[in-house]
């Protein structure tokens, strides 16, 4: 391989040109020939027998340079790249320029690449950090939903009401004709969780353990199934069994129940810290992102759509095998949703670009800053890594891009070092709710 120009183009595209030598492209078009050239069938000889010269003379006497090109383009490109000392983020799209046995061949390919960063301002910005008070009404909440999570489920003799759990036998018809997921036996159901479609639950109100009866609902004109959107429905009912929750008393004997404490208001202690811990660590995040977005803002940069691209391939598979976690294909969740591919993928590209600009922001203050990262700090991360897999530490080394590992922590320094030189300016949450009201 030899490189003859490495020309840029607009948007951070480049050009390179590289031309293959006569030998190496003469032997790749024999190799070519031995491998292919049993495929075709020329009149007077048995398949796979026909001398070269006669396939070429039937089929073009370039029959085989094609896949010679195919054959030498992965390492060639790869030392062209390699030689421009060009960082690429795309797919090449490549062209041959021309192709001879005896001069050997001329490759053009355009191929993105990371665009050059030019950086603003991004030491000493400053941004506002919300202080929040812990709202008591969030403390009896969570005070209610522990209360809810430990109460006992009591068989009610009278007539069901709302909030209580349901067991029920059900079959619906659309213009008296029984519909595909219609039907159920011994459903539990929650009165008033609205799990179902309007109305339903709330004729199931007043009705016994025992009785059978129908009820009359209509789907809503936006519903899922198309052939049952806007339809009246009547479901058959059996309702075997109603319960209603018996909830405990909140005084000392439920916090010793419930948790480590021996007392009502140390419980509710911990969770108004709890509470105030969680708010802390959401303002903090909140900093850090608003942060990073004056950077992103204040930076100048071509960016390649191949980029987004490949950030977005990346979100793609992360989602796939998150599903594959709990036994579900891509293409199935795609149907159930009702979304096409292309549909799916336009979902990520606001958060690719974002997450491509904060990257290349970052990596550039990682340069200018000359930012590094230390065997040891690469040590802890892989030590991190192991223990948060249960995974042995030379395993873990063993599997993961160093580089890469670096790379990302060396990321994480310069986000560090954009909040330790900005100014942070407290404000009360509630003070800055009254001034949007004003």
């Amino acid at each position: 391989m030899n490189l003859i120009s490495c020309e840029k183009l607009e948007k951070s595209m480049v050009e390179l040109q590289f031309s293959i030598d006569a030998d190496t492209f003469k032997n790749a078009v024999n190799t070519a020939f031995k491998r292919e050239g049993k495929k075709y069938a020329i009149p007077g000889f048995r398949k796979g027998k026909a001398p070269r010269h006669m396939i070429e003379k039937m089929y073009g006497a370039d029959i085989f340079h094609y896949d010679a090109i195919n054959d030498l383009f992965p390492d060639a490109y790869e030392a062209a790249v390699k030689e421009a000392a060009i960082d690429v983020v795309g797919r090449p799209e490549p062209e041959v320029v021309s192709m001879n046995e005896n001069d050997g061949a001329v490759l053009k390919v355009k191929v993105a690449v990371k665009p050059e960063v030019e950086l603003g301002d991004y030491a000493g910005l400053t941004v506002t950090k919300e202080v929040k008070t812990v709202d008591e009404a969030d403390v009896d909440a969570e005070i209610k939903r522990m209360q809810d999570r430990n109460g006992r489920l009591l068989t009610r003799e009278g007539a069901a009401e709302n909030g209580d759990t349901v067991d029920i036998d059900f079959e619906g018809f659309v213009d008296d004709k029984a519909f595909e997921g219609g039907k159920a036996e011994h459903y539990s159901l929650v009165l008033g969780s609205n799990s179902f479609i309007p109305g339903f639950e709330d004729q199931l109100v007043g009705h016994s353990a025992g009785e059978e009866f129908d009820i009359n609902v209509k789907f809503p004109d936006e519903y899922g199934a198309e052939e049952l959107a806007g339809k009246d429905a009547r479901f058959k009912i059996k309702l075997h069994e109603v319960k209603y929750k018996e909830l405990p008393a909140l005084d000392d004997d439920f916090a010793k129940d419930v948790s480590e404490y021996d007392t009502l208001d140390e419980l509710k202690d911990s969770i108004r810290n709890g509470i105030k811990t969680n708010q802390e660590k959401q303002a903090d995040q909140k900093v850090e992102n608003d942060l990073i977005d004056q950077v992103v803002n204040n930076m100048k940069a071509e960016i390649p759509a191949a980029m987004i691209d490949l950030r977005v391939d990346e979100l793609v598979q992360d989602f796939q095998y998150r599903i594959s976690q709990q036994g579900l294909k891509l293409d199935q969740y795609l149907q159930y949703m009702g979304m096409t591919m292309d549909q799916f993928r336009a979902q990520f590209t606001e958060q690719a670009e974002k997450q491509v600009k904060m990257r290349l922001a970052m990596e550039a203050i990682v340069a200018k800053e000359n930012i590094e990262v230390s065997d040891e700090e690469f040590e802890e991360e892989v030590k991190r890594i192991a223990d948060a897999y249960k995974m042995d530490v030379e395993k873990v080394k063993s599997i993961v891009d160093a580089n890469a590992v670096k790379a990302d922590l060396a990321v994480n320094k310069a986000i560090d070092f954009v909040k330790e030189k900005a100014n942070v300016v407290l404000a009360s949450a509630d003070e800055n709710k009254e001034e949007n009201k004003d």
